[in-house]
């Protein structure tokens, strides 16, 4: 989410950081919000964290805190809709995160385009982002068809030779983000649009959501439930079979003797 930049509230602060920093650092924002961007983030964020505690690399996945990047600077801040903290251990709580606390800055950032002032995000947010210091940046535009100046993806990266630059744009409804190692693909559209995860080399299946997964977890338990009565069911059928015919045979057997008893008897 894009944000208008703070004004210091400090005086005097010792620049060198011994003593304690007296800057204010907000950490609620006083701004609304499009519902669309708050659906679209309550449904990836969760994702996203899925996404690596599957791969066996839990990740920190946050959205809308305030990240500032400048000591003694409030106006030196983003925050993103959806970002990935490495290092930092999932479930944490975090009002709002000071990058020289900790030398830790997001990996991945997404941005939703404002309905309300959609170019800050294509000519604000990148700039913010290239301070920070994150390795990739990805800008969703839900509304991209309303102007011909606008796109439906847009990908920044640090390059180590070029800095940090737009490596790619498209209005295709996916795009692959390198640092997540998947695609953010575009599922419905207008008011139903939601950013989802997939797979694939060109990002043909969907990543699962909770729900979906014990969905099928539990349809996949079922069919085993299922395919388990079947197989004994048709090995009793097959017991039964097996009994049927040996009766048969041995009735058959009796049979046969008896015959030949009496033939026996006649001579």
């Amino acid at each position: 989410m894009s944000i208008e930049a703070h004004r210091p509230e400090h005086r005097g602060a010792q620049r060198d950081g011994r003593e304690r920093d007296p800057t204010h650092y907000p950490v609620e924002k006083k701004v609304g919000e499009d519902s669309l961007q708050t659906w679209i983030v309550e449904l990836l964020r969760p994702l996203i964290e899925r996404w690596y505690g599957e791969l066996g690399r839990p990740r920190f996945v946050g959205a809308d805190q305030f990240i500032y990047y400048q000591q003694f600077d409030p106006s030196k801040v983003v925050a993103p809709d959806v970002y990935v903290l490495p290092g930092v251990a999932p479930g944490r709580r975090v009002r709002s995160w000071k990058v020289w606390e900790t030398g830790i800055a997001p990996s991945f950032a997404l941005e939703v385009v404002s309905s309300e002032d959609p170019y800050k995000d294509y000519v604000d947010a990148p700039e913010r982002y290239r301070e920070l210091g994150v390795k990739e940046l990805v800008i969703f535009d839900p509304d991209w068809e309303r102007g011909r100046d606008r796109v439906r993806w847009q990908r920044y990266r640090k390059l180590k030779t070029r800095g940090f630059v737009r490596v790619e744009t498209t209005n295709a409804d996916r795009i692959h983000a390198r640092v997540l190692g998947c695609w953010l693909r575009v599922i419905g559209a207008g008011e139903e649009a939601r950013l989802r995860l997939a797979t694939g080399p060109e990002g043909e299946a969907l990543f699962p959501t909770a729900a979906e997964a014990e969905r099928a977890a539990k349809e996949a338990e079922r069919a085993a439930k299922e395919a388990e009565r079947a197989a004994k069911e048709a090995e009793r059928a097959a017991k039964e079979a097996a009994l049927s015919r040996i009766a048969e045979l041995e009735a058959q057997i009796a049979s046969a003797a008896g015959a030949g008893g009496e033939g026996s008897g006649a001579q």
